[in-house]
């Protein structure tokens, strides 16, 4: 970040952008270096549909509390009493989100789920419910993880978040490669083994690196009044019931593509074009904490409007470009080794989703200013109604039964996320108007 007082550049931005873009990229290729194995090993389908569109889905469900943590931790970590704080509430929602995950996968609490509510294909639940169970540990991980990268990323360590990135992912490779040539694990199980390893060498890792933070960097002591329990849950429970909304869409894709045609394939192809989605859009995703970090310095909105314009319009460009070559093709047949009626489905959806990576740009943004201004209620707004679009369409679409399940649900998605974008645009002009404000007034001079 600049130096206190300096005004704003785009190299600033830069610099603390690229390393959360390369972890978010990395990130983002453990779903399609996933793709890679499990398509390879029998029954593809039924695995690629019982990971992709079941195991992860709930397992996301049930960590979405504290996904928000990273954006929390960075925006409040700000001395050694606030840091301890926000620790403890980590701890204890880690614990909780534990023990529901262990008693929905060993009770029969799962088979209601996934077969009454969820209406999975018979073929996926035994797989799925094997590899559910080996994700028990993964909402404590991914908090104790998070957390501490957000302490990291305030404290301008966010080259250490992408190098823990890159931990995970060579674990995940480690396993899936051993699971693939040695043992010939079942895909779902092997899928689920290696995202396990890499999330525990993550949250390792990110342990290690913010103690030296903790001891030289972090204040003893607040400059301002500290930060009571009441104002830091004012500030976090929107944002953990916006990703308990948005993390329960995916189940809800789930349930609603497993009632339209061509459900298994569906299913099946889902995730992966989820994957090819989630990349491109992990450059747009990287920059909420970027906005969070760098707000507080004088010119900072001007450059950051600027910054999110061209990322929007860089990111969908590569987007349209995938969907309209030949690299569509080579993505999903000779990467992600998908059989040729799968790979031909995926690349039928990728116009519908061709605008997605824009809008987390645009949101990173918006959203950013939104949380600099302490008002987080709008951002738990945009989610609903991100929620009630997707379930009007999935509706629709599931009484219609005239096409593949995949595409409505691509549809739910774009039509969702563009409401979302123009709500958080509504909602968040006060902020930007005071900050451009502030950022009109000359930068004061130094006096010797």
């Amino acid at each position: 970040m600049g130096e206190p007082g300096s005004k704003l550049t785009t190299r600033d931005v830069l610099r603390t952008w690229w390393p959360l873009a390369a972890s978010w990229v990395l990130m983002a290729l453990e779903g399609p270096f996933q793709t890679i194995f499990v398509a390879r090993l029998p029954d593809p389908t039924i695995h690629l549909a019982a990971f992709g569109s079941l195991v992860l889905p709930i397992a996301m469900l049930i960590e979405a509390p504290i996904i928000m943590l990273l954006s929390a931790s960075t925006a409040l970590s700000t001395d050694l009493e606030a840091y301890r704080r926000i620790r403890r509430f980590t701890h204890w929602l880690s614990a909780g989100l534990t023990l529901i995950h262990a008693v929905l996968a060993l009770t029969p609490l799962y088979q209601l789920l996934v077969v009454n509510v969820l209406h999975a294909p018979p073929e996926t639940v035994e797989p799925a419910r094997i590899g559910f169970i080996l994700m028990i540990p993964w909402s404590w991980a991914i908090a104790y993880r998070r957390f501490n990268q957000g302490v990291l990323i305030r404290f301008g360590r966010s080259v250490t978040v992408g190098i823990g990135t890159l931990i995970r992912l060579a674990a995940n490779g480690v396993i899936l490669t051993l699971g693939f040539t040695v043992f010939r694990v079942p895909g779902t199980t092997l899928a689920c083994l290696a995202i396990m390893a890499g999330v525990l060498s993550e949250a390792t890792y990110a342990g290690l690196c913010v103690r030296p933070v903790l001891r030289s960097l972090l204040p003893r002591e607040s400059k301002s009044r500290a930060l009571s329990t009441r104002e830091f849950l004012r500030f976090y429970v929107p944002l953990s019931l916006t990703s308990l909304i948005l993390m329960g869409i995916r189940p809800m894709l789930t349930a609603a593509v497993g009632r339209m045609p061509n459900a298994l394939d569906s299913l099946a192809v889902l995730p992966v074009v989820n994957g090819l989605i989630f990349l491109l859009r992990s450059f747009g995703a990287a920059y909420n904490e970027v906005v969070i970090a760098h707000l507080d310095q004088p010119g900072s909105s001007v450059v950051l409007a600027r910054f999110a314009r061209r990322l929007a319009f860089a990111t969908a460009l590569g987007f349209a470009v995938i969907a309209a070559t030949p690299l569509a093709q080579v993505w999903f047949s000779t990467i992600s080794g998908l059989a040729p009626s799968l790979s031909a489905l995926a690349r039928s959806g990728l116009w519908i989703a061709v605008l997605l990576p824009a809008f987390a740009a645009a949101q990173s943004y918006l959203q950013g200013i939104i949380m600099h201004s302490k008002e987080t209620r709008s951002i738990t707004e945009s989610v609903v109604i991100y929620l009630a679009s997707s379930v009007a369409i999935l509706g629709i679409g599931v009484g219609w039964g005239g096409t593949s399940g995949v595409f409505i649900a691509l549809a739910s998605m774009t039509i969702g996320e563009f409401l979302r974008t123009l709500w958080f645009y509504r909602r968040s002009r006060g902020p930007r108007h005071l900050l451009r404000e502030r950022d009109r007034k000359p930068l004061p001079t130094a006096t010797t």
